[in-house]
C-alpha cells in the first residue's frame, strides 16, 4: 500500500497529482492519511476528507510513503512523532520514501539523505544534511525520491509510478494524460 500523508497546509498540486496518477494505475493501492485529523485543508484552501487517520495505517503492507510539501504543511508533518515512526520504519526496511518541495527537509534533518542525491524547493537545501544537492526536477537515490516543487508534480508522479509499477506503466500513463515534454 502507498500512503500519502496530509496535514493542514499541504500543497495541493504536490499531493493531488501523485494521488490522481497513482489511482489511474491502481486505484486500490494508495490511501490518503490524515496525520492529525481526517479532514485536512491545503495551503490554498482546498479541504479534503482523507481515506484513513494516522492511527489506522498498517505497517505490514507499506510499499511507499509520500510526503507533499507546502507551508505550513511540511512543518505540521514534521511535528508528528507518529509520522517520524513511520519514516524510521520505512528507512530501516528499505521501503520507498518520496518527498517533494519542502518535505525533503524532514528527511534531511533526520540524516536520511546523507551522501544521497536529492532535490528540494529552492532555499531548503541547507536542511538536506549531507545530501548531494541536485537541481533536477526529480531525483531517485536508492529508496528515496525527492522533487523540487509544485511545477515538478507531474514528473514526480510519473517517477512514483515507474518506481512502483515499472517503466511501461509510466509510459502508458504519460500517453493517457497526454504528457507533453
Amino acid at each position: 500500500m502507498v500512503y500519502l500523508f496530509l496535514a493542514d497546509g499541504f500543497e495541493e498540486v504536490e499531493a493531488l497529482t501523485p494521488l490522481d496518477y497513482l489511482r489511474r494505475v491502481d486505484e486500490h493501492n494508495i490511501a490518503t492519511v490524515g496525520v492529525y485529523d481526517t479532514e485536512v485543508t491545503g495551503s490554498h484552501g482546498v479541504t479534503l476528507q482523507t481515506d484513513l487517520h494516522m492511527d489506522e495505517i498498517s505497517f505490514d503492507d507499506i510499499e511507499m510513503i509520500i510526503l507533499p510539501g507546502g507551508m505550513p504543511g511540511t512543518k505540521n508533518l514534521d511535528k508528528s512523532d507518529k509520522l517520524h515512526d513511520v519514516i524510521d520504519y520505512c528507512a530501516g526496511g528499505e521501503i520507498k520514501i518520496a518527498a517533494i518541495c519542502a518535505a525533503p527537509s524532514i528527511l534531511g534533518k533526520k540524516g536520511l539523505l546523507d551522501g544521497r542525491k536529492a532535490c528540494c524547493y529552492p532555499g531548503f537545501e541547507r536542511e538536506l544534511k549531507g545530501a548531494k544537492i541536485s537541481k533536477d526536477a526529480v531525483e531517485v537515490d536508492d529508496n528515496y525520491i525527492t522533487a523540487r516543487g509544485a511545477g515538478c508534480a507531474q514528473q514526480f508522479a510519473f517517477t512514483l509510478v515507474e518506481e512502483l509499477y515499472g517503466k511501461d506503466a509510466a509510459q502508458k500513463l504519460m500517453q493517457q494524460v497526454v504528457w507533453m515534454e
